[in-house]
């Protein structure tokens, strides 16, 4: 905790990631307004009031004040008083699918109208792999991946356990860490699967559920039992469609089937 002091407001907000200033939101605006410079670099500031009633975030909604200023209200049992449009109504955004990704935005000047578009309906995703030219038009937001794409496979009923146990054995496999985990994936059966969800809940990441003409259109290394169900694979053809080659082709851990991409 830092007491406050407006001289040193600048050296605050360089210094911590995240910024909760215990003030009326008004104070605490102007004494940021002249520190910020741009949506993407800006620390995220929340305002919470000294009677502990509301928390409100001013900076940085899409980058992390939306997130804390709800934390805050699980944790005070207050109000979490969040304006940004997409959080609001319950609509994803863009800054959010490219963290579920593990992507980075290359041409951040579209957010804006790409989350205005997510006010009105799900925008598509599509995965093009090199190389390629690709001229798209201005408002099309362009994702650069990084990090893992682990691809999963699982009979029905697994466990959260037996799901993360089949990840770190097959990390282990070709030495790499959770940490370096951007993104899960798997078919869209798979949605009611408890055992998935729970697993990337337990690491912090979203799952991405992908369709039979996504994962069809990718040519795995082995065949798959899933053919039986119209699909080329799963575990494999899921890790191909979100990554840019697969680095580790499917293996089976007991009822779990891990691809690893990236």
């Amino acid at each position: 905790m830092v007491l406050y002091d407006r001289e040193k407001i600048g050296e605050i907000l360089k210094t911590f990631d995240m910024v909760v200033g215990i003030m009326a939101a008004g104070i605490l605006v102007r004494n940021i307004c002249n520190h910020l410079k741009d949506k993407w670099i800006d620390t995220p500031v929340v305002a919470l009031d000294s009677a502990l009633h509301c928390a409100v975030p001013i900076v940085g909604g899409h980058h992390g004040a939306n997130e804390l200023t709800q934390y805050l209200a699980n944790e005070l049992d207050i109000f979490p008083a969040i304006t940004t449009a997409t959080y609001s109504t319950g609509k994803r955004n863009l800054e959010e699918i490219a963290d579920s990704l593990g992507t980075e935005i290359l041409n951040k000047n579209v957010s804006k109208e790409i989350n205005l578009a997510f006010l009105e309906c799900d925008m598509p995703i599509l995965r093009l792999k090199g190389p390629k030219i690709v001229v798209v038009d201005k408002d099309v937001a362009v994702l650069k991946t990084k990090g893992l794409i682990l691809g999963l496979g699982t009979r029905k009923g697994v466990s959260a356990q037996e799901v993360l146990d089949a990840i770190d054995c097959a990390l282990h496999s070709i030495g790499r860490r959770r940490d370096e985990i951007s993104t899960i994936t798997t078919a869209w059966l798979k949605k009611d699967e408890a055992g998935i969800s729970d697993a990337a809940a337990v690491l912090g990441i979203d799952v991405i559920y992908l369709t039979a003409d996504i994962l069809n259109t990718q040519v795995p290394t082995t065949i798959s039992r899933a053919i039986d169900l119209g699909l080329t694979g799963v575990a494999e053809p899921a890790a191909m469609a979100i990554g840019t080659r697969l680095i580790m082709p499917k293996k089976v851990f007991g009822r779990v089937t891990v691809a690893i991409g990236e």
